[in-house]
């Protein structure tokens, strides 16, 4: 089955570069892949793939049936929408779509699952179970079409057995493979505060109550959350990127708006430090004269790769790749919608390398320049295919 999985990956890898570069080419924003969706589609459609349409807005969830297909079944994954970034990657498939561009690889997700759907519909009548191949919107932007999807609906008449997700990674040479058990990405909220003072001339601080001053103590005594809080042993990051004042020189505000974000990798934890960063934010500037507004957005979860799982899609990526292919995989902070599916159903959420061995092709995802060693779309989608017909 290997052999038979890699010949037809080779064998239509052209098409599937050429498929890439069509979405790459023609990037959406998210819970706007209408475009994309329809591509999707029509190609799903020309292979005689069946499908239902919409889930959770431009979301897809095809299916194949192979032998015996109440025996087992597993679902794929791959996400359809870009990002807001002017692209700077000169290459003939360049975004034709000013100021959005496929920064983090989705265009080789779709293009993979795709690949995937395509193989096992080719040899469905030598794989045992059922495959779903799961086209999802929105995985950049609140709430996360993961959500949605599963809201909508999407795994209602029949829940898989497993779920396995693959995102690239520039940090590993085009067809090598990475994974790792347990938690492995972490959760995400969004922090909107607003301190509230009483402005005046910046001479006169006397008859303030200078809101940036508290806000300056205030992202100071909020890293006490991780320094002094939270288990040593686990990780957490709080982070403010956004500050705005809106006074002058000589001119002291009447409020401070700041934005951040809190990521962990213990959901127990996670909700306490809500509370505890609410806590601190209103004794503190209450304290110091002003009030506050603490608004939390609560993001994507943990993504736990399940151990089972997980140790079984390493082995099988080990039979197709070598051993010396596949990279074992610390945390990382950063955060994923796929969490959602993990929720519901044992997955594995695992990385595609996308390096060239000549060096190029590293710029980091969201970057402007980023962009993929081709050769890895074939690994991708036959990995994938050979992943689920022996899970």
């Amino acid at each position: 089955m290997r052999k038979k999985i890699q010949e037809l990956a080779s064998k239509w890898s052209e098409e599937l570069v050429s498929i890439r570069r069509h979405l790459h080419a023609h990037p959406e924003l998210s819970y706007q892949e209408v475009e994309t969706s329809a591509f999707v589609r029509k190609k799903l459609a020309e292979w005689g793939i069946s499908f239902e349409y919409p889930i959770g807005g431009e979301g897809i969830l095809a299916r194949v049936e192979g032998r015996n297909p109440q025996s087992r079944s597993i679902a794929l994954r791959g996400d359809m929408d870009a990002l807001p970034i002017v692209e700077a990657c000169d290459v003939p498939y360049k975004s034709k779509r000013e100021g959005i561009m496929h920064a983090c690889g989705h265009d080789v997700h779709t293009t993979c699952l795709l690949g995937a759907a395509k193989i096992l519909n080719a040899l469905k009548d030598e794989v045992e179970g059922t495959y779903y191949f799961v086209f999802q919107p929105g995985e950049e932007k609140l709430p996360g079409g993961a959500s949605l999807m599963l809201k909508d609906g999407l795994f209602s008449k029949e829940k898989p057995s497993s779920i396995l997700g693959q995102h690239v990674y520039p940090e590993l040479l085009a067809g090598q493979l990475g994974f790792g058990s347990g938690p492995y990405m972490a959760s995400t909220d969004e922090i909107y505060v607003t301190v509230k003072g009483k402005g005046g001339h910046g001479a006169k601080p006397d008859k303030t109550i200078d809101p940036v001053l508290i806000s300056a103590h205030l992202i100071v005594a909020l890293q006490q959350v991780v320094s002094r809080w939270t288990d040593p042993i686990l990780p957490a990051v709080l982070s403010f990127g956004k500050v705005t004042a809106n006074g002058a020189t000589n001119v002291i505000p009447q409020e401070v708006k700041l934005e951040g974000t809190f990521r962990t990798f213990d959901e127990t934890w996670r909700k306490e430090a809500h509370q505890r960063m609410q806590q601190l934010a209103k004794g503190l500037v209450e304290g110091m004269g002003g009030s506050v507004d603490f608004d939390i957005v609560v993001g994507y979860p943990v993504v736990y790769n399940d151990p089972a799982v997980t140790e079984k899609a390493r082995a099988l990526a080990v039979e197709y790749v070598g051993e010396k292919n596949v990279i074992d995989l610390k945390p990382r902070a950063t955060a994923e919608d796929f969490a959602y599916f993990s929720q519901v159903m044992p997955g594995c959420f695992y990385r595609l390398g996308t390096a060239s061995a000549d060096g190029s092709n590293r710029y980091s995802v969201h970057h402007p320049m980023f962009n993929v060693d081709e050769s890895a779309i074939a690994v991708g989608a036959g990995f994938m295919a050979f992943a689920a017909a022996n899970a």
